[in-house]
């Protein structure tokens, strides 16, 4: 059951619409709240969805309003809330609330997709808000001014968890960077699900390759079995993206991901998030680059043989990597580390070079990402080479273990931080600062 609070949302209510009816606003919402205080009073915490739809709908007929489902000025005007559809109407409330205004919705009334009609063109960040608060079961395809929502066969409540994200982002609009995490938690479940241990990873090597096809500009792969490519998106630097393909042993056929509110576990064997986060943390940084104030070349070398002595980067083609300035490797254990050494021995890089990572965290309110020693990793074979590079956390725990787990929304955190790095331009060319 949901609490009172979340129940209204859904329904594009809120408690104040009433305490604005009540003084004299002609609010809309809250003249359809008036008739519900003493049946909540009764009912208590059995309240469902649709006994709240029925009460609604009949509150509906004695309320005045412009007409079925349209909007005289949503900017200007009070919203008509009575007559929207009942399960797209709290789509529409805070839709209008976070500013992307309409003029027309249907819910589909259970036998086609839902419909939004705007008064705009909806703007970058307005589509990465709408993508990121359709629920995973439902799709979202957005045609200019037209929204069209399709859902499963007698699923028109899942139209009221898309009006319940919404609410949450208006209401607190950090908790988009939640909703977001919740969206990349697919692509991790899916390279978790694919195997290839050391040796054999040519199965999620192909499964990778065909991602990459409308991330970057080319991709091969290099003698020793890495795939490798590139993205050309301005002049600047040449910045390397790494994590490896391959776990330390199979994972177990017919095992299943057991999710405990944002940490995934196997059923049974190791998880592999040693470094299948990493590699879907590069996937999700490339399909948001495009989108920040990021100039220059981002190169990807996505590794075999990490797992039994850093084999596939010790033998990396040495033309690909001859022009990067700087290395980012994700493949620490952990959350919010910055790995610039082994065990303070072999330095990978500058100090100012980590230091940068640490002002990109600071920038992203993600303070406590700090400089740190680590193991051995393909970070220290990129040193070798002369490229000044990191290994930072990818947010698994308890590698090599059947207790390994992966915490998904720190792995999404480890996006952010590189986005910021990225966007914030802190990677200059042959710069003094960490070169």
């Amino acid at each position: 059951m949901k609490n009172k609070e979340i129940l209204l949302a859904r329904h594009g209510l809120q408690k104040e619409d009433l305490k604005r009816s009540i003084h004299g606003e002609g609010c809309n919402a809250g003249k359809l709240l008036m008739d519900t205080e003493q049946w909540f009073h009764e009912v208590g915490d059995g309240i469902t969805d649709e006994d709240f739809i029925s009460l609604l709908q009949e509150s509906a007929k004695t309320i005045d309003s412009p007409g079925r489902g349209m909007l005289i000025d949503p900017v200007l005007g009070d919203l008509p809330i009575t007559d929207f559809d009942p399960y797209i109407r709290g789509v529409i409330r805070w839709l209008n609330e976070l500013g992307i205004y309409t003029f027309g919705s249907c819910d589909g009334h259970g036998r086609c997709e839902a419909r939004i009609f705007l008064k705009k063109y909806p703007n970058g960040k307005q589509l990465e808000l709408l993508k990121a608060a359709i629920p995973p079961s439902l799709r979202i395809r957005i045609e200019g001014k037209n929204i069209r929502v399709a859902y499963p066969k007698k699923g028109q409540l899942l139209l009221l968890d898309f009006a319940e994200n919404l609410y949450q982002v208006w209401k607190n609009p950090s908790s988009l960077k939640d909703l977001q995490a919740n969206h990349f938690k697919r692509l991790l479940i899916e390279c978790l699900n694919v195997p290839g241990a050391s040796t054999d990873e040519s199965k999620f090597r192909s499964r990778v390759r065909n991602k990459l096809t409308s991330l970057l500009n080319h991709t091969f792969i290099d003698r020793k079995g890495n795939l490798l490519g590139f993205v050309e998106l301005g002049d600047g630097p040449t910045v390397l993206l790494s994590a490896h393909l391959d776990t330390v042993e199979e994972i177990v056929e017919g095992r299943e991901i057991i999710e405990e509110n944002s940490v995934l576990r196997s059923s049974e064997g190791i998880l592999g998030a040693d470094d299948r986060a990493g590699v879907a943390a590069i996937l999700e940084i490339l399909s948001r680059v495009k989108k920040t104030n990021f100039r220059g070349t981002l190169k990807v070398a996505f590794t075999v043989e990490e797992e039994i002595g850093c084999l596939g980067s010790r033998a990396i083609d040495q033309d690909f990597i001859e022009d990067v300035d700087a290395a980012i490797v994700i493949d620490r254990r952990g959350n919010r580390d910055i790995v610039t050494s082994w065990s303070n021995y072999v330095h990978f890089c500058p100090e100012e070079y980590g230091r940068l990572f640490e002002k990109a965290g600071t920038l992203v309110e993600m303070d406590d990402w700090k400089v740190t020693a680590g193991g051995i990793s393909d970070a220290m074979v990129f040193a070798e080479y002369g490229i000044p590079s990191v290994n930072l956390s990818a947010g698994y725990k308890n590698e090599h273990k059947e207790t390994e787990a992966v915490d998904y929304q720190s792995t999404f955190e480890t996006v952010l931080l590189v986005e910021s790095v990225l966007h914030h331009q802190l990677i200059k060319v042959n710069s003094p600062s960490y070169l």
